[in-house]
């Protein structure tokens, strides 16, 4: 579930895309042209894909001459975004080998909408599962549970509390389990989780995110995202996501679009990424590709 809300954190994303990448650059910021700018290259990829390639490239040579860092910022994205290995290679049931076995590592559980009871729908207990199993195969990594007040009758439940309830159940030390429970929306799980381990787990440096297979990609492209919006450079962020575990889903599925929307929650323009979450965005306004 995802409902219209506005946080300080989502709000002040749109000045970290714009705040220095070096030391020595300087821009002429026209904020409000440069926003315009990177939520059009978001929607652009989102409704064209690989046909709006020259559009993406004109745009981000103007906002280059607007605001140089933004730009690379948004290249570097887009760089992620298209990618053929986003969410690739993709895990079943267990994290792979090869990751470090320390609290370095950081598993992110991504949530699901609870019952209106406020207990855990399958899918979400599919997902944890997953976490399980990786957990006990890196025991010494941290589990971020991830998720919000989503139980429509239950208001003192939220997923990511019902999450850690689950998981310290099923054997999995209270110490290790790391609880956001504010996001709504995989948008938000991204912003809300790098506040609390970049404040308070400085020893987390790598990702895996965990969820089903279809929100994998999405999952991976806006912590990513997120993570390049937050660094001083590109190429220079303080968290990498490594890894993703996975459970199967009979059914599922998240379209570029929704991912232009995503983005353009982290960028800060939360009510057009809600128009393109429930289908009110109109494409129409866009120009026209050569």
């Amino acid at each position: 579930m995802i409902k219209k809300t506005v946080t300080a954190a989502v709000l002040a994303a749109v000045l970290l895309l714009s705040s220095g990448c070096g030391k020595n650059e300087t821009s002429n910021t026209d904020p409000t042209r440069a926003q315009k700018i990177v939520e059009e290259i978001a929607v652009d990829y989102g409704t064209y894909g690989s046909e709006a390639k020259d559009r993406i490239k004109e745009l981000s040579e103007e906002l280059s001459e607007i605001d140089p860092v933004s730009a690379k910022r948004i290249d570097c994205i887009v760089d992620i975004w298209t990618s053929g290995d986003l969410g690739k290679p993709l895990n079943y049931d267990i994290l792979p080998d090869g990751l470090p076995d320390s609290d370095e590592l950081c598993i992110v559980v991504l949530g699901f909408q609870l019952e209106p009871d406020g207990s855990m729908k399958d899918e979400l207990i599919q997902r944890l599962t997953v976490a399980l199993n990786s957990a006990k195969k890196y025991p010494k990594s941290y589990i971020v549970c991830t998720g919000g007040g989503t139980a429509a009758d239950n208001p003192a439940a939220s997923e990511a509390g019902e999450m850690a309830k689950w998981l310290e159940a099923n054997g999995i030390e209270k110490q290790r389990l790391i609880v956001e429970d504010n996001s709504i929306t995989t948008a938000q799980n991204a912003i809300f989780t790098y506040d609390i381990l970049t404040s308070l787990y400085p020893s987390v440096k790598k990702l895996a995110v965990v969820s089903s297979d279809y929100h994998i990609a999405t999952g991976e492209l806006l912590f990513k995202a997120e993570a390049v919006i937050r660094a001083n450079y590109p190429g220079n962020e303080k968290i990498e996501v490594v890894s993703n575990a996975a459970w199967k889903a009979p059914s599922g599925s998240l379209s570029a679009m929704f991912q232009a929307g995503a983005l353009i929650e982290l960028f800060g323009d939360v009510e057009t990424a809600f128009e393109i979450y429930y289908d009110n965005y109109d494409i129409h306004g866009l120009p026209p590709l050569k």
